[in-house]
């Protein structure tokens, strides 16, 4: 098997959690290169991977034919770039950059220097979106009326990282960390909106970053889907609700890798590494040819970030298909300045 060679640019929680096991577990790939600027904890697991003390001295001397840019947002365009520059491969973490700009002139470097940057668009590997699309793929709720996707938290209390707390930094906020997962997953589901309307705001305060949103979509066929997130939601919500003229799908929010991730789970390559469900996640109710409802509970398959990173392999390998490239995402950074336009000017900003 070929062996793709990978420096991390950072060992925080998503090195730790998203990145490197799977990256471990994952025969083709071997991480030789981990950047810790004042301590050594990849050692204890990643003891093969030479510890450099920046993003530049790594790209200067480690062995690498990939880099994983996962570090705060306002670095994204700086590190991807001088990645490209030094001939690398380059996976960024979600939000591509900050803004619209700065992502296409990513993806331009990438196409002149004839190497890929793919954006870590991990949630599209999540159990409850997938099953949210085959749902829709089946057709069976007929045309699309109406769509609500929600990601809440209850997180009352500021968080400990300042890229994404501090107001003053551009591509602070939940827009751009949970909006970008909620905006992929619209746009992968029904396309690109000709329109958009947004409420954003903070509910702590103006000394923090937004962390509230509500946007709205406005499609061609007159379907409108709504993005929303607070961190004072403390129950549960349907986190996908889907509205057609035939029926209805409800969705909750059920994927737990992170956690699992994070509780030490070793996410083992070739298998359905989580844990099965206990319970029903879903409910479709479809309206039959006598116009009586038939209401069933689903249960979603398992995700797995696993196949992100099979994808990658396979890409670099094989030349097959690349996860979410950077082409593909820039229309994402487009939507995510229009949704902080229209909540500053109040009103629809059109897009197409």
């Amino acid at each position: 098997m070929q062996l793709v060679k990978v420096g991390l640019c950072a060992f925080g929680m998503s090195g730790k959690v998203f990145h490197a096991p799977f990256l471990k577990e994952h025969p083709g790939f071997f991480i030789t290169a981990i950047v810790e600027r004042s301590k050594e904890e990849s050692k204890e697991k990643y003891s093969d991977a030479q510890i450099f003390l920046s993003v530049e001295e790594m790209l200067q001397n480690a062995d690498v034919d990939l880099v994983v840019v996962n570090t705060p947002v306002q670095t994204h365009f700086e590190y991807s770039k001088m990645a490209l520059e030094a001939g690398k491969n380059v996976i960024v973490e979600k939000p591509f950059t900050i803004n619209a700009k700065e992502a296409e002139d990513l993806a331009k470097l990438a196409a002149e220097k004839n190497h890929f940057v793919s954006v870590y668009q991990n949630r599209r590997f999540d159990r409850d979106y997938l099953q949210v699309q085959k749902v829709l793929n089946d057709k069976v709720l007929g045309e699309i009326k109406e769509v609500e996707i929600r990601f809440d938290r209850f997180r009352t209390e500021a968080s400990a990282k300042l890229h994404k707390e501090d107001p003053n930094l551009s591509g602070s906020g939940s827009v751009h960390d949970l909006g970008a997962h909620l905006i992929d997953q619209a746009v992968q589901l029904f396309g690109f909106p000709k329109k958009v309307f947004a409420d954003v705001f903070s509910m702590k305060g103006n000394d923090f970053a937004n962390d509230y949103f509500e946007i709205l979509f406005y499609y061609e066929n007159e379907l409108r889907v709504r993005l929303k997130s607070s961190v004072f939601t403390k129950e549960d919500h349907y986190a996908y609700k889907i509205f057609g003229d035939r029926g209805c799908f409800l969705q909750q929010r059920s994927d737990d890798q992170e956690n699992q991730l994070v509780g030490g789970a070793i996410p083992e390559y070739g298998t359905e590494w989580t844990a099965p469900l206990d319970s029903e996640d879903g409910i479709l109710n479809i309206f039959n040819e006598n116009s009586e409802t038939e209401r069933t509970l689903t249960s979603s398959e398992p995700g797995n970030y696993m196949n992100y990173y099979q994808n990658i392999y396979e890409h670099i390998v094989f030349g097959y298909y690349l996860p979410s490239p950077a082409e593909e995402v820039v229309q994402n950074m487009r939507i995510i300045e229009a949704v902080l336009e229209s909540s500053r000017q109040g009103k629809v900003i059109d897009l197409v």
